[in-house]
């Protein structure tokens, strides 16, 4: 596991990277890295991403208490319900495409986003294209208690756990050991989502 100050040093590199690549507009997004003591690395509420400093970044407790002075983002909670389900993700991602964010509302009434016959589904650990993945997709809410809720039992169900959920309307948490993988998981579902938004258009125009 990472200390805080290395933590620190590369959410805000990631932070960058993820900007520049279209996935934290404005303010949107949030991000965090699990320390070795068991507290939580994570993005202050209201910090541009793309421009994060180091007293951008703060710890919290597990459970979402906050352990420095600042107030941590208002989805902190969906951090810590990734932590406590999946012992194996050492750092969590929120990003937000234009693409995803599309996809997501044009299936009002689905619960999943279906990935299928893509190579990049390796990003998964399927250890193969032929598969079909089911990205569990929820609606938002400003009540993150209650979104933690809803997600919980959906998570909990999986097996093996898919490291990624959507939030319709909204955005992507995805996540990994550590921040380099959940920054591979992360611009990979994003490229699915782009890419099953586009065959759903196609699928529209040729019908």
């Amino acid at each position: 596991m990472i200390e805080f100050s290395a933590a620190a040093a590369a959410i805000v590199a990631a932070g960058r990277r993820l900007e520049a690549r279209g996935l934290a507009p404005a303010t949107a997004g949030n991000y965090s890295a699990r320390l070795a003591d068991g507290t939580i690395a994570v993005t202050v509420s209201g910090a541009h991403k793309g421009r994060l400093a180091r007293a951008d970044v703060m710890r919290v407790s597990a459970a979402g208490d906050p352990l420095d002075a600042g107030t941590p983002s208002a989805e902190t909670l969906l951090h810590c319900l990734i932590y406590a389900l999946d012992p194996a993700a050492g750092a969590v991602l929120h990003t937000h495409s234009v693409a995803g964010t599309v996809l997501s509302r044009a299936l009002p009434d689905s619960e999943e986003i279906l990935l299928e016959g893509y190579e990049l589904l390796k990003i998964y650990g399927t250890g193969t294209h032929d598969t079909v993945v089911r990205l569990p997709l929820v609606d938002n809410s400003q009540d993150m208690a209650a979104l933690a809720g809803q997600l919980r039992p959906l998570l909990a169900a999986q097996s093996p756990l898919i490291p990624a959920f959507y939030i319709r309307g909204h955005g992507l948490y995805a996540w990994g050991a550590d921040l380099a993988a959940a920054e591979a998981v992360a611009e990979g579902t994003e490229f699915l989502l782009a890419c099953a938004w586009e065959e759903l258009k196609l699928a529209w125009t040729t019908r």
